[in-house]
């Protein structure tokens, strides 16, 4: 699976981006989809997951309440809705097809998209 990020950009807190990621490759709707980020000097960790068929999503408690992942499988597209962003949520934003929905385990990546949020 060949994946493409986009969506992100500079914001003030309180803000709200959409990011959008694009699959090619292989049937899109035999994978689970998740959203990862990456601050400057941490790991990447886990935001959201939503299952191949959209009927199951995680989120980080980081982001409940404030970020939602969906899907469009006639589209092959996965999408985070980020609303009410803090300084806290800048970093780049990568989606990933999961080997597995429960565990959000990565099996494919996508490049990264920037989301700063300035305060």
């Amino acid at each position: 699976v060949q994946l493409q990020a986009s969506g992100g950009g500079l914001v003030q807190a309180g803000g709200s981006l959409r990011l959008s990621c694009a699959a090619s490759g292989r049937t899109f709707s035999d994978y689970g989809m998740g959203w990862f980020r990456q601050a400057p000097g941490k790991e990447r960790e886990f935001v959201a997951a939503i299952s191949d068929n959209g009927a199951r999503t995680d989120y980080a408690d980081s982001v409940k309440g404030r970020f939602t992942i969906s899907r469009d499988n006639a589209r092959n597209r996965v999408y985070l809705q980020m609303n009410s962003l803090k300084p806290e949520d800048t970093a780049v934003y990568y989606c990933a097809a999961l080997e597995t929905f429960d565990g959000s385990v990565p099996k494919y990546w996508g490049q990264g998209t920037q989301v700063t949020v300035s305060s």
